[in-house]
């Protein structure tokens, strides 16, 4: 029953990494901790495991997702060189800043940066992008690169959440922004993963069949469908419209963050 479970979320999540370049950690996340709450697991590790464990998977979805944006031609690969470095080791930094603190204080963080994001993006969605803005210099990126990064670790993201909002509004379009975001999402992830492995090892958390803060039997189900749906989710992000992908990016945003902001304030 359990692999069931990992398994539905495996495609939900991996549709939408493929639709919104998120990596799928939106969906991932709440979905996890819902389940491990369910098996009993103690409440201070549940939140670290479903950020680590998110994070693993990412790893899986963003290669599924950004291989099919690059079949269109929406991956900005200057881009990445330019983010990738910075988000690797701002992700695995943010991974131990993230065992430093409480579940109940991760919950709040994520819930009010997610409904942020989700206001900025809706209110947005009517803007036209301003094609001739430029993107700022190297050593800015890189420098946006690294908070990026920090910031995934501690919300289990593939940096999406982010990388897209930033990119368009240095005037990417949104289907370039989502196919370059996809592929940023894999040194986030790797990283990421790596770092919550690693600290949770020392902490000798004792949760079955896990590493440290990633739950194995959930990475296998989880991303093994979601390789899968990612790819439909990316064919469907280039049937709509990038209004459409910023109304259904936001409302997505804006129900995970309540979640989170309802479960930390209770």
């Amino acid at each position: 029953m359990e692999l069931i479970i990992f398994l539905i979320i495996g495609a939900f999540a991996g549709f939408a990494a493929g639709l919104f370049g998120v990596g799928g950690g939106t969906i991932i996340v709440p979905l996890l901790y819902v389940v491990f709450t369910q098996m009993g697991y103690s409440p201070d590790v549940i939140m670290h495991l479903a950020l680590g464990t998110s994070l693993a998977t990412i790893v899986v979805t963003s290669i599924s997702s950004f291989m099919a944006h690059q079949k269109n031609g929406a991956v900005l690969w200057p881009v990445f060189k330019n983010l990738a470095p910075g988000m690797a080791l701002g992700c695995f930094a943010g991974a131990g800043i993230a065992g430093l603190l409480s579940g109940v204080h991760l919950q709040i963080m994520i819930g009010v940066f997610l409904m942020w994001v989700a206001y900025t993006m809706f209110m947005g969605a009517k803007k036209v992008v301003d094609s001739n803005k430029a993107l700022p210099s190297t050593s800015k990126q890189l420098g946006a690169g690294a908070g990026i990064g920090i910031a995934s670790a501690l919300f289990g993201i593939g940096g999406g959440s982010i990388t897209v909002p930033y990119l368009n509004h240095y005037g990417v379009v949104m289907q370039k922004a989502v196919g370059t975001s996809a592929a940023c999402g894999l040194p986030i992830a790797i990283a990421g993963a790596l770092g919550f492995m690693l600290f949770g090892a020392q902490e000798h958390i004792r949760i079955a069949n896990s590493i440290g803060y990633v739950h194995i039997y959930a990475f296998i189900g989880i991303s093994t469908m979601s390789f899968l749906t990612a790819k439909i989710g990316a064919k469907t992000a280039h049937a709509l419209s990038p209004q459409m992908l910023k109304k259904c990016f936001s409302i997505l945003l804006f129900s995970v963050g309540c979640f989170f902001l309802f479960k930390g304030m209770r």
